[in-house]
């Protein structure tokens, strides 16, 4: 016997018309170096509407790759609406990679648009010869200043939209492909994960439970977790989803005045990287608000940050733990009720975890090679592997090699991590020789081999030691080649023209040689060791 219900679609469209029909009146607050400006949900969704003609009008394919380069913003809300909804892919650009990334990942994606803010269009415009299947740069104004040439390429997102007229959103296959991310938190190129209508729709549906985020009506939601890094953490469809007004910072995103923005326009839930709630926190402290949650992941939260929150503005930082993999929130350290009258230090250890998985979400820590499972007693560490209906099954086109699931159909994440009886994750490690800075990977393989082009570099590895900001930054331990002599600046200017400046590592040591496992590879543990106590200079 089978049930008899309706069987719709779960699409994209489907949040939009939510949200057009029951919360025009909703705002959304976008901030800027000429201040705030506001709309509403009802004006963002005829602009949405209009900017899906757009997409019609610059003639980008039915499932054309619509690629964007800005900050958070009712624009950049607008393409992540218009793009899925008119059966086309949205693919967000980290403004943050280095030139060679950002070509990699445009022409691997073959975005035939990018929308770019106007403030960093400078950081764009290099490279759009580079690019081999961009065909128009839309500006969009967000405050910024800069110069544009005169290049029949570009064109003005409101004169676009002005011109347009606004289009039906009728998507009918929940598996067609709705956005896309890129992430480099492997060696080798950056890898692509494409996300469905489908597993959209069922992630924002697990950000809106009380586990998770739990937006609804009553909130005020402002990500500062860019809308280029994962998604947002999906909170750019959970909050339309569930008609809760939106805060944007802009580009304004110093300390202060993301603070002003928390307390002016009584922001209730907001979410971020460790690093921006540090330095935040000053700002912050002692001022009267209406914040009832503050989100955080992208690296492990400091307990002493946390702890910081919950006496200095009255409420502890939420910590969930996910990646680009999963759309990206898989778990979070919402407190149970068993914890709720527990002494304060059985709390902050506890929010120190990456919490439950979310409903929708099975994880497991198993021997990587072996997938023999690990026992569940906060001891035992192994393979954290998950599975679930907004976790990816593979990457796009990916390098050859390249595998996401095991043949199980568990998905890798690469974390190394301890699960207590009640299936809590405690992240211990990372499989990889990764280094993670205020939420974002650097590659410690491609600095390796940056150094290494230098004519007096013999070998080099580097390690990530600990931050008491960015949580870890690079120590590159080099040796040289015999009879040669450098110095730390001299290896510095080297790879500053060959990474990205964030990835400049922040120390450098002259060692005589780099440990070796039995198979010949650098050890990384073992200079990890080495290293453990290493006091950065800044």
């Amino acid at each position: 016997m089978r049930g008899l219900m309706q069987d719709s679609p779960l699409t994209i469209d489907t949040i939009f018309r939510h949200a057009e029909q029951h919360y025009g009146d909703v705002p959304i607050v976008t901030n800027g170096p000429k201040g705030v400006t506001r709309s509403t949900y009802g004006e963002w969704a005829d602009r949405t509407r209009r900017l899906g003609g757009v997409l019609d009008t610059l003639g980008i394919s039915a499932d054309g790759r619509v690629g964007t380069f800005g900050w958070n913003s009712q624009r950049h809300l607008e393409l992540y609406f218009a793009a899925p909804c008119t059966g086309r892919v949205l693919h967000t650009l980290n403004i943050r990679l280095f030139p060679e990334q950002l070509t990699y990942i445009a022409n691997h994606a073959e975005d035939e648009v990018v929308f770019v803010d106007r403030s960093v269009f400078p950081l764009f415009w290099p490279l759009v010869d580079t690019m081999t299947t961009v065909r128009h740069v839309v500006v969009m104004e967000d405050g910024g200043d800069a110069e544009l040439p005169d290049d029949p390429r570009i064109s003005d997102y409101e004169t676009l939209l002005a011109a347009a007229s606004p289009v039906e959103f009728d998507v009918r296959d929940e598996n067609l492909a709705a956005s896309m991310c890129y992430t480099s938190g492997t060696t080798g190129n950056p890898k692509g994960v494409v996300y469905s209508h489908r597993s959209t729709v069922l992630h924002t549906m697990a950000a809106l439970s009380p586990n998770a985020f739990g937006l609804s009506v009553r909130d005020v939601a402002m990500p500062v977790v860019p809308m280029f890094h994962a998604n947002a953490w999906g909170i750019a469809q959970a909050a339309p989803a569930a008609g809760a007004a939106l805060v944007f910072p802009g580009p304004m995103m110093q300390p202060e005045a993301l603070a002003n923005l928390i307390v002016d326009e009584g922001v209730t839930f907001t979410a971020g990287v460790p690093t921006i709630w540090q330095g935040v926190l000053p700002h912050l402290a002692g001022k009267k608000h209406q914040l009832r949650e503050i989100g955080c992941g992208g690296s492990a939260v400091p307990k002493a940050l946390s702890e910081a929150y919950r006496e200095q503005v009255g409420l502890p930082i939420l910590q969930a733990w996910g990646m680009t993999e999963t759309s990206p929130v898989a778990s979070s350290g919402v407190l149970p009720q068993r914890l709720q009258d527990a002494d304060d230090e059985t709390k902050a250890n506890a929010r120190a975890r990456a919490g439950v998985p979310l409903f929708g979400v099975e994880a497991r820590i198993v021997d990587a090679d072996t997938l023999e499972p690990q026992a569940w007693d906060d001891t035992a560490t192994g393979e954290l592997q998950v599975r679930g209906n907004w976790c990816a099954k593979e990457y796009y086109n990916p390098d050859a090699g390249v595998e996401l699931t095991t043949a199980d159909g568990w998905m890798k994440t690469g974390d190394v991590a301890a699960m207590s009886p009640d299936g809590s994750i405690r992240i211990a490690d990372r499989t990889k020789d990764l280094i993670k800075s205020g939420g974002e990977w650097i590659s410690s393989v491609d600095l390796e081999n940056a150094i290494m082009s230098h004519p007096k570099v013999a070998e080099a590895a580097v390690v990530g030691v600990p931050h008491p900001k960015w949580d870890e930054r690079p120590l590159a331990c080099v040796v040289l080649k015999q009879g040669e002599t450098a110095t730390e600046e001299e290896i510095l200017e080297h790879l500053k023209p060959l990474v990205a400046k964030w990835w400049l590592p922040d120390a450098v040591e002259f060692i005589d040689e780099v440990p070796k496992t039995s198979v010949g590879k650098f050890s990384k543990k073992d200079l990890r060791a080495k290293f453990a106590e290493y006091e950065l200079k800044s």
